[in-house]
């Protein structure tokens, strides 16, 4: 039986992303967490977020006192993509209206970590101004947690994640696959036994197999064995189930 995998062993890698794209998958991260009317505060079709007012997003927790009583919390939600530590300065402008709105909770969300003068200013800051909402962050390894739980997060935001194949080598692998069992399944003469295929219908035909013994060599081409010819089925049909088709689907 396969083990879990064990989210302290996780180790991902946002270097795909841009600062937006981070942004997005945090959206998805809030909403698989199980948070409610979860805004993405975009404000533009543009790459930049130049109307989000300090934060990202906003979103809604739910919560259920011991007694039963039922109510929301909301958190403002400010996302750093950062290559190096996040700096204090940063955090200012998420603070600034987060004492003028006054949410339940401020959370940062760091692609990596918070440097530790920026640790060290959010703990002077709760200290000195004592504000009304608590404060939060989520670093590297609180989202290697929820990614470990959410799988699904990984492959929609193309996040790489070690020991992990990414969507380009899985799409890669599907594709020679997919041109492998196309070729083994066409006869190399153009005699389909007993149909007629029109004659520039076998031309483009015999184009594309020059055109995969280039790519891959000519005896990688060669259907082979029985048992190669299953392995290489197999291998299509699980790859395609991989990206979200059925099992058993083995169209070329």
């Amino acid at each position: 039986m396969r083990k879990p995998v064990n989210p302290v062993s996780v180790r991902l890698s946002f270097d795909n992303l841009d600062a937006t794209e981070f942004e997005e998958f945090c959206f998805d991260v809030l909403k698989q967490a199980g948070y409610i009317n979860v805004d993405w505060r975009k404000g533009t079709a543009k790459k930049a977020s130049p109307s989000d007012r300090g934060r990202d997003i906003v979103a809604e927790r739910e919560r259920t006192d011991v007694d039963g009583l039922k109510y929301t919390e909301r958190w403002f939600v400010d996302s750093k993509h950062y290559e190096k530590g996040v700096p204090p300065e940063a955090l200012q402008g998420l603070m600034t209206w987060a004492e003028a709105e006054q949410p339940d909770v401020v959370l940062v969300m760091a692609s990596g970590y918070l440097s530790n003068p920026a640790k060290d200013w959010l703990d002077q800051y709760q200290k000195n101004r004592r504000p009304p909402f608590r404060i939060r962050h989520w670093e590297r390894p609180q989202l290697a947690d929820i990614v470990t739980a959410h799988p699904d997060l990984i492959y929609k935001h193309n996040v790489e994640v070690e020991g992990f194949r990414s969507i380009a080598e899985i799409l890669g692998a599907e594709t020679e696959r997919f041109e492998k069992v196309w070729y083994g399944r066409k006869p190399p003469d153009g005699n389909f036994d007993d149909r007629e295929v029109p004659q520039s219908i076998l031309d483009g035909m015999f184009t594309e197999m020059k055109r995969l013994e280039d790519k891959y060599g000519s005896e990688a081409m060669q259907p082979g064995s029985d048992f190669e010819w299953g392995m290489l089925s197999g291998e299509l049909s699980a790859l395609r189930w991989v990206l979200g088709d059925g099992w058993g689907n083995l169209d070329t």
